[in-house]
């Protein structure tokens, strides 16, 4: 049984909760590699046809990575990239619509996974940015993730500054497709998932897959730059 993850259905669509709340559901290498195995399956499964992912807790939908977890030896940076390539690849090429149910912070790489959702479902208290450059860490995939979504210049800020939008900002951006009271997003991303599961699964598997045919070589730029800014950065000694 996972340790770090829970799945749930309600109907077609299956809830998956990063399940680590005393770390604000901060992800490690078993904890990701529970999402990888978990998102497959439910990927596999004909009677799933949407997915919607969320944070236990009501603090946050998650914290990115933990800061516990030891940075890899020299030797290990490509297999460690490799690593972060196939989770961020599993949400990517899913079948089925994803939707972001934010109950909380989403911060660093927990951000750009709600980015790689196909919808998003905030309240007020939602918090989202880049930090990790408050860290001394140089972002490979935030870059290409948010620029994706949000275009250059939101991402040179957030990435440059490591600040933190509050909702207002997110939802002037458009991150938010719907909205509820804390407590309420997974209620309301149901009902959103209601709908989409009313529709074609064929034409939305291929639209997603089109949609994200766009960025794909930013995605293999990313990944094949991600070891080399990592040994830059621990060379300097930052």
């Amino acid at each position: 049984m996972p340790a770090f993850i829970t799945i749930t259905r309600e109907g077609p669509t299956a809830i998956l909760t990063f399940d680590r709340p005393g770390a604000l559901n901060a992800w490690h290498a078993p904890m990701r590699a529970e999402i990888v195995d978990g998102l497959a399956a439910l990927d596999a499964d004909p009677d799933v046809r949407v997915v919607i992912v969320t944070g236990a807790g009501p603090r946050a939908f998650g914290a990115g990575q933990d800061r516990d977890e030891p940075t890899p030896a020299d030797a290990e940076i490509e297999a460690w990239v490799a690593g972060w390539g196939r989770f961020f690849v599993t949400f990517r090429a899913l079948s089925k619509p994803t939707i972001a149910a934010l109950n909380g912070v989403a911060a660093g790489s927990a951000f750009q996974v709600a980015l790689l959702c196909d919808f998003r479902v905030g309240h007020d208290g939602v918090r989202m940015g880049q930090p990790e450059i408050r860290a001394g860490i140089a972002s490979s995939s935030g870059p290409w993730i948010i620029g994706s979504a949000l275009g250059l210049a939101v991402a040179t800020d957030l990435c440059l500054t490591g600040r933190m939008m509050a909702a207002a900002e997110c939802r002037r951006l458009g991150l938010f497709n719907r909205e509820a009271e804390p407590g309420l997003v997974v209620a309301e991303a149901l009902r959103l998932a209601e709908d989409l599961a009313g529709l074609s699964p064929l034409a939305l598997a291929l639209t997603r897959q089109r949609l994200k045919r766009f960025d794909e070589a930013a995605f293999v730029e990313t990944l094949a730059l991600w070891p080399a800014m990592l040994r830059r950065i621990r060379q300097a000694g930052g």
